[in-house]
């Protein structure tokens, strides 16, 4: 059965066109994506939509009004053929504690980065988070992230697709299984191809994204 993770705190949809996938996520879901912020010197911007609670999705893709950064955009938006769930996050009770722990049970999900953005209104939000991409390229297993004094993306009063379920495949689902324990946490994997997919509750009826 499908279920949603603990400690959800977003699900990552790259993209290569943002405002293509924007447009499509509002046409199927009948649901607005809000322009969340740009990532000053990566090339990138995103657009936010709530999944209920403190869980919210982030759509990212190229910043066109950015020059090109100097090494590769984060998830390798540039280089994408379509749009696709990529990755997810976590939102400890403690951050350092949880690394900490993970390592312990034999997983390291990488030391904490300071990272940040500017809202459209200018404000700079600043977070710390995991390079759990660089631990586990598949991206089934999650990075961490700690919003720290900064208002949490959710606080703004995003619009909101309530999530329903994530579900992932992998070649070897017994070979993750075990880093989610880690982590403290879990997701709904069989095994095929590594992809993730999640489905939102919307004005339209369930909707369903890869």
């Amino acid at each position: 059965m499908d279920t949603i993770p603990a400690h959800l705190d977003h699900l990552v949809l790259a993209t290569p066109d943002l405002a293509a996938t924007v447009a499509d996520f509002t046409r199927r879901t009948g649901v607005r994506p809000a322009l969340g912020g740009t990532h000053v010197g990566l090339g990138t911007r995103n657009h936010l939509v709530g999944l209920g609670g403190t869980a919210y999705l982030e759509i990212i893709g190229p910043d066109p009004e950015q020059t090109d950064p100097e090494g590769p955009r984060p998830f390798g938006v540039g280089l994408l053929p379509a749009p696709r769930t990529v990755t997810w996050a976590i939102s400890p009770p403690d951050l350092d504690a949880a690394v900490a722990a993970a390592r312990a049970r034999g997983y390291d999900p990488g030391d904490a980065e300071p990272m940040s953005r500017r809202t459209p209104d200018g404000a700079l939000l600043r977070w710390r988070l995991t390079n759990g991409g660089a631990a586990h390229p598949s991206g089934l297993v999650p990075f961490l992230i700690d919003w720290g004094s900064s208002p949490h993306p959710t606080d703004s009063g995003l619009p909101v697709t309530p999530l329903l379920s994530v579900s992932a495949t992998a070649p070897d689902p017994d070979g993750i299984r075990p880093l989610l324990a880690a982590l403290d946490t879990e997701l709904a994997l069989a095994r095929g191809p590594v992809g993730m997919s999640f489905t939102v509750d919307t004005p339209r009826g369930p909707v369903t994204f890869d």
